[in-house]
């Protein structure tokens, strides 16, 4: 294998030499206009951007509805030697990578229920504007009136060539409902304009590796992919090997599932039409017909999304569990109940109270997964695994789901990549939530005066998380 210096010297030439075009090379390569983004991002073809002196930082906002049961999840004691209490027992490896932060309040106030404000001004700081989605108590609401957090940060990596990514941002989504309300969206690229997230890991694929107008042209695409993935293996570095390799994995799997799929359509269709005597109509969205495949959508949206990370096509992304109000039932863990329901039980009620930390702890494993994906993923040009260098931000539009509070937000913190303190249990004593979305800025080189509603602003970042 030639070494990666010598290489990239080589093909650096080579794409001047082929008109300085780094497409028109690569078509020269034979390779595709699929495969091109993912070809594009490989450090050792020279045109991705250098880690050296200057390490990437990433963040993505995980989030999960309805609360939490405080008792089960809050450690009891504070600073590097909490405990780590049932509902985060799958983070348990991550202790002292991971930082708790009790003590943040949404404290944004205006039109709109619990839940639109909880999760609508979760990672904007600001109200909602007046309208006419009407909650279960309260005024009605719309959209939110500002930006969010990650789009901000987004915006500001995005201004700079050296830390411009193809995306900028991406937004999975895990069974969130079909359609647009204020309980569906948590990112918003400025007031009144939600960013709708991508819950089908298929459509995900198609915008990351090639838009495809169906799942049977994907089929076919993805063969021409993995015949150009071969070629790039003849003229990388031995660390974009590796990093083909897994990729060439992940596109077969897809594809394995892909064909899976269209057999159990295929096979379902002409056993319904056969009993009914005409065509199967299209299933309405996000019906439980789609519930009980919420784990494996999943896994397959933390493998899409730790792929886009490695491949740098962004450097910042939400990952929206459901919605808020979100209510999937959970009968792989043997629960018929729906999640929000549970959620206005009592706490007297002792057998919901045991689902509902059940419930979160499966939530817990799902962050738990990504980063173990992140951490056993070497980082591209740098050293560390790609954990080093992301922050995982885990969180929820309620502090406890049948008091509605927005005081407590859960907070929990996985990975070193914007330089907070880890291995903490921190207890910050109330303070307004819009203080944390202004350090999330300042640990990305963006400080902000403000950020949100400015009332809650006064006293600045959160110092004492900053390591």
């Amino acid at each position: 294998m030639t070494e990666p210096m010598q290489l990239r010297d080589r093909t650096t030439r080579g794409s001047k030499r082929f008109g300085r075009s780094r497409r028109e090379f690569l078509r020269t390569l034979g390779i595709s206009a699929a495969a091109a983004p993912f070809a594009l991002s490989l450090p050792s073809l020279g045109w991705a951007g250098s880690n050296v002196g200057n390490p990437k930082k990433r963040i993505v906002f995980v989030f999960s509805p309805n609360g939490v049961i405080p008792k089960h999840f809050w450690p009891d004691n504070k600073g590097a030697d909490y405990d780590v209490k049932r509902i985060l027992e799958p983070l348990a490896g991550f202790q002292s990578r991971m930082t708790t932060l009790h003590g943040v309040n949404n404290q944004i106030r205006g039109d709109g229920d619990g839940h639109m404000r909880g999760i609508g001004c979760l990672l904007t700081g600001i109200e909602l504007f007046p309208g006419d989605v009407q909650g279960g108590s309260d005024t009605p609401a719309g959209w939110s009136m500002g930006i969010s957090v990650d789009q901000k940060i987004k915006n500001h990596l995005q201004a700079n060539e050296q830390t411009r990514t193809r995306y900028g941002s991406l937004e999975f989504g895990v069974m969130v409902p079909d359609r647009a309300d204020t309980w569906t969206r948590l990112s918003y690229a400025g007031p009144n304009q939600p960013v709708a997230p991508i819950d089908n890991p298929y459509q995900m694929f198609d915008r990351l590796y090639g838009k495809t107008h169906d799942r049977e042209l994907l089929g076919s695409v993805l063969d021409g992919v993995v015949d150009d993935l071969r070629r790039l293996k003849k003229v990388v570095s031995s660390e974009d090997y590796q990093l083909l390799e897994d990729h060439l994995a992940m596109v077969r799997k897809v594809e394995s599932d892909l064909k899976i799929e269209r057999e159990s359509i295929q096979r379902s269709s002409e056993q319904e039409t056969k009993d009914l005597g005409h065509a199967v109509p299209e299933l309405t969205p996000n019906v439980e017909e789609e519930n009980d495949n919420m784990p494996e959508i999943t896994r397959m949206q933390i493998e899409l999304l730790t792929s886009a990370f490695r491949s740098d096509f962004a450097r910042v992304a939400t990952f929206q569990i459901t919605n808020s109000v979100g209510n999937p039932k959970m009968r792989w863990l043997d629960i018929d109940e729906s999640h929000h329901s549970l959620s206005h039980e009592p706490d007297s009620n002792a057998e919901a109270y045991e689902k509902l930390i059940r419930i979160n702890t499966w939530y817990a494993e799902q962050v738990a997964a990504l980063a173990k994906r992140l951490d056993e993923t070497p980082e591209p040009g740098a050293d560390g695994s790609m954990l080093d260098h992301t922050t995982i931000v885990w969180t929820n539009e309620l502090g406890k789901g049948n008091s509605h509070t927005r005081n407590n937000i859960p907070f929990v913190f996985v990975g070193d990549g914007l330089g907070f303190k880890t291995g903490q249990a921190m207890e910050f004593g109330g303070v307004p939530h819009n203080r944390l979305l202004m350090s999330f800025l300042q640990a990305f080189d963006c400080p902000q005066e403000s950020f949100g509603n400015p009332d809650f602003c006064g006293d600045g970042v959160l110092s004492d998380l900053f390591a």
